[in-house]
């Protein structure tokens, strides 16, 4: 006897639900709702911007019902007119009635309990009144009604005293990392691109499966956002789908382009007048080639973009989603990055104008939007957090924490550091400033240095601060009235100098100090790890000093800048060209030519790839990226990206060499831990190991040895 076969339907089910990933709060809300003897609500309204799984949430609800036999019915609103009646018909229909039956009717007379859920449910604004006032109210309690759309319900529904306890609202956001990882794996798109993906995609759930797609239909293994712009394009057309006219295009490119989007600001950025009307708009699209489109007003276009769907509103004003951001400032790179440029270039005129005139907060803000201009540059982008800035709040230190940082660096620097900074902190308590979290503790801190208000002996007292006072004296001392500020100790209570957020916000906190120090004339920092912080120096026009000084045993290097060779507002002018530097990101200095190192050059490109061994973004910067070795895997025409793969690969495949040893088992295993599988501190991965740190470390220097020679003589052989 034939088996009968599965319907279509079960089947295509069945693969959804396969595929289906994240979403553990909101499927478990809605389970329990399942379970429960009553509804625990009336209307569930579940929202979120285009793309983030609205409707693929919706047939997870639908399959939870059925599995459990309560009946469930699924209206398109994308397929009615949004009217009463329109609507009361489709209801009849997914009830599987005619459409003249009576649906409320049908289900007061039913036993069971019934879920209805609405998808799209944006294009029902219309009816909000309708149905929250009329409708709704002579449903049956029996029915839980579930609205999936792009906004937030109307205010009215939490304000009226009934519907407040009736009604509950899940957000849906971006997939977890895991969560991401997890269904691109089931999609069998390489893992080795899964970073990238990521990084573009911020899991935005359409995002993925648009690239899945891509994999699965025979396209390209790789994925470069600027060299896919069809992916670019289909996300667009999803994200954004009916702009009004040309204005609107060009306010959603500003938008992406910037931080956080003002009414001024937006002006600013499309040379709209401030009292446009139709001939002025004609003429500042003449001259800053900006569409005419009669009268325009920043205004309008102001509140047009409030209103989008995938649009934040905070207090500092407007900002996309992060895909929505991805997806404009990409693409249009790719199309116009003249125009691209343009708008960097303005935005930058704009902070520029304000930032002499701000201070405090507002001044750290505009600094804060000033620095994410240039996120695209490589020697940027790895060494800002450009996310969870806003929680955190810098300020003077109080006399009575000076201890508790004094601790702080004993944990990370060692006691020498230790007697240093407290030294310091006694001679010039105010030098020291902490960064605190929402809660109010203590996340980090710098200590800034007033080196001309300092002794000949306390500056004598310190390796760091005779070395740069030294430095001055020799070249060019300093003159009655002038300054010079050390940032000598800066560090963070979880992850010490490594980027992070409060790491970030320590690096505006010391731009905003070089732009109101009185008198300034020399800076300089402190870096326990000069070498990867490397680019970002070099990008703010901060030297490297020729030698470094030991503490406790201990290495640090010192990146240095005078302000009489570059003054503040040629040094800020330099800063206002992101386009140059974004223009020039992708592109090695001399195309198809491999770099040769010297043999201690290559061992220190080696450790620095190995600490940013995690972010592909920072090992686009690395040198190692252009060695014949490199150049040979990944072939003389791969990109950027491919190349940080193919180095990837290398070190990995070294490091398996080196595991294949049993006598070198315990290197691999210190290799492993700290740079391959990315623990945040060395102490935890010695204690991982349970092994003492110090020989913890002798393991680690003996595997990055061995690393550096297999590497080296691969190099040598080609």
């Amino acid at each position: 006897m034939t088996a009968a076969a599965t319907p279509v339907s079960k089947r295509l089910s069945a693969a959804r639900q396969g595929l289906f990933v994240g979403r553990a709060q909101e499927r478990a809300f809605f389970r329990a709702a399942l379970e429960a003897p009553s509804w625990p609500c009336s209307v569930l309204h579940i929202c979120g911007p285009g793309g983030v799984g609205k409707t693929s949430l919706l047939q997870d609800f639908a399959a939870s019902c059925k599995e459990r036999e309560i009946f469930v019915a699924a209206i398109d609103a994308r397929h009615i007119t949004p009217s009463s009646d329109a609507f009361v018909e489709a209801l009849a229909v997914a009830l599987g009635l005619n459409p003249s039956d009576s649906p409320i009717e049908f289900l007061a007379r039913q036993a069971r309990r019934c879920v209805v859920l609405v998808d799209v449910a944006e294009l029902l604004l219309p009816l909000d009144a309708w149905l929250r006032e009329s409708f709704l109210p002579g449903l049956p309690d029996s029915v839980l009604l579930v609205f999936a759309g792009r906004h937030r319900p109307h205010a009215a529904w939490s304000s009226d005293a009934g519907w407040g306890n009736l009604v509950r609202t899940l957000a849906l956001r971006n997939l977890e990392p895991p969560e991401s990882r997890n269904y691109l794996t089931k999609r069998k798109v390489p893992r080795s691109l899964h970073h990238s993906i990521l990084d573009f995609t911020h899991g935005h759930p359409f995002a993925l499966v648009l690239i899945a797609d891509l994999f699965s239909q025979g396209g390209s293994l790789r994925f470069e956002p600027l060299e896919s712009p069809d992916i670019v394009r289909a996300l667009l057309e999803r994200i954004v789908q009916d702009v009004p006219s040309a204005w609107h295009r060009q306010a959603l490119e500003a938008c992406a382009v910037v931080r956080v989007t003002t009414e001024p600001l937006l002006a600013a950025m499309l040379k709209i007048p401030h009292e446009a009307n139709g001939h002025a708009a004609e003429e500042s699209a003449a001259e800053g080639s900006t569409p005419s489109a009669g009268a325009v007003d920043a205004c309008d276009l102001f509140r047009w973009l409030q209103g989008l769907s995938f649009m934040e509103s905070g207090r500092s004003g407007i900002s996309p989603h992060d895909l929505a951001r991805e997806v404009l400032d990409t693409e249009l790179r790719w199309r116009n990055s003249d125009r691209h440029g343009e708008l960097l270039e303005r935005a930058s005129a704009y902070y520029d104008g304000k930032l002499q005139h701000t201070t405090g907060r507002e001044q750290r803000a505009l600094l804060h939007n000033h620095v994410f201009l240039h996120r695209n540059s490589p020697a940027v982008r790895p060494f800002f957090d450009w996310q969870e800035v806003g929680h955190l709040v810098p300020e003077a230190a109080q006399k009575s924490e000076l201890a508790a940082l004094t601790t702080m660096t004993a944990r990370f620097e060692g006691a020498e550091s230790a007697r240093l900074i407290a030294n310091w902190f006694a001679w010039q308590p105010q030098s020291a400033s902490v960064i605190r979290d929402a809660a109010g503790e203590i996340a980090g801190f710098t200590a800034t240095l007033a080196l001309h208000q300092a002794s000949p002996e306390q500056i004598e007292s310190d390796p760091a601060t005779r070395m740069m006072w030294h430095h001055i004296q020799q070249h060019a001392p300093l003159q009655p009235g002038e300054g010079a500020s050390l940032f000598r100790f800066w560090m963070a209570q979880d992850t010490y100098q490594n980027p992070s957020s409060t790491q970030s916000l320590m690096f505006l906190a010391i731009m905003q100090h070089l732009l109101t120090a009185p008198d300034l004339v020399f800076s300089a920092i402190v870096c326990a790890d000069p070498l990867f912080w490397e680019p970002i120096f070099a990008y703010t026009d901060m030297a490297r000093f020729p030698a470094d000084f030991e503490v406790g045993g201990k290495s640090y290097g010192l990146y240095t800048h005078d302000w009489r060779v570059r003054p503040l507002q040629q040094w800020l002018a330099m800063l206002s060209s992101p386009h140059a530097a974004d223009a020039g990101q992708s592109a090695p200095p001399q195309k198809n030519r491999p770099i040769v190192l010297s043999r201690p050059d290559f061992a220190l490109e080696v450790r620095a790839a190995l600490r940013r061994f995690q972010s592909p973004s920072a090992l686009h910067v690395s040198p190692l990226l252009w060695s014949r070795l490199v150049a040979l895997r990944a072939g003389d025409n791969a990109t950027a990206s491919e190349r940080v793969t193919a180095l990837q690969e290398m070190v990995r495949e070294a490091c398996e060499e080196i595991k294949a040893s049993p006598r070198e088992a315990k290197s691999y295993r210190a290799l492993f831990h700290t740079y391959l599988h990315g623990a945040s501190t060395q102490e935890q991965v010695a204690e991982e190991l349970d092994l003492p740190f110090s020989t913890y470390r002798r393991h680690l220097a003996a595997g990055i040895a061995r690393l550096v020679e297999i590497l080296w003589q691969n190099e040598m052989d080609i």
